[in-house]
């Protein structure tokens, strides 16, 4: 495949990611939607500091998707990523729907930030 049909999937991917983060997780969070507070309750959570999740998760997405910063930012979403699984364990959420979510997601992040970034590809030549 031509670097530029490489780099086209990876920012399709990369958007795709950018766009469920921030319409499922980060504006819940940021705008104080009771989902946001509620789920973090059923997860057993009651105080947990949403805002500042959806803040960390704001900067985590922005950095993924500004290209100087893409593997910073991808490296610090799965660890929120990884945390989010971690809940869902201890919460007894079904595998497969819940806890391996942030897998199915780190998939996608990772494999867009993989096709759009020819340096990320040399470092973890999957792509090839």
């Amino acid at each position: 495949m031509s670097e530029s049909t490489l780099s086209r999937l990876g920012w399709a991917l990369s958007a795709l990611f950018a766009l469920f983060m921030l319409g499922a997780s980060v504006a819940p969070k940021l705008l104080g939607l009771a989902v946001a507070t509620d789920t973090m309750t059923a997860l057993g959570w009651p105080d947990a500091p949403v805002l500042l999740i959806g803040i960390l998760e704001l900067v985590c997405t922005l950095l993924f998707l500004f290209p100087p910063t893409g593997l910073l930012g991808s490296v610090l979403m799965m660890a929120i990523l990884g945390g989010a699984m971690v809940t869902q364990m201890r919460a007894g959420s079904p595998l497969f729907s819940h806890t391996l979510f942030g897998i199915y997601l780190g998939i996608m992040m990772w494999g867009g930030l993989i096709l759009r970034d020819a340096r990320v590809r040399a470092l973890f030549p999957v792509a090839h």
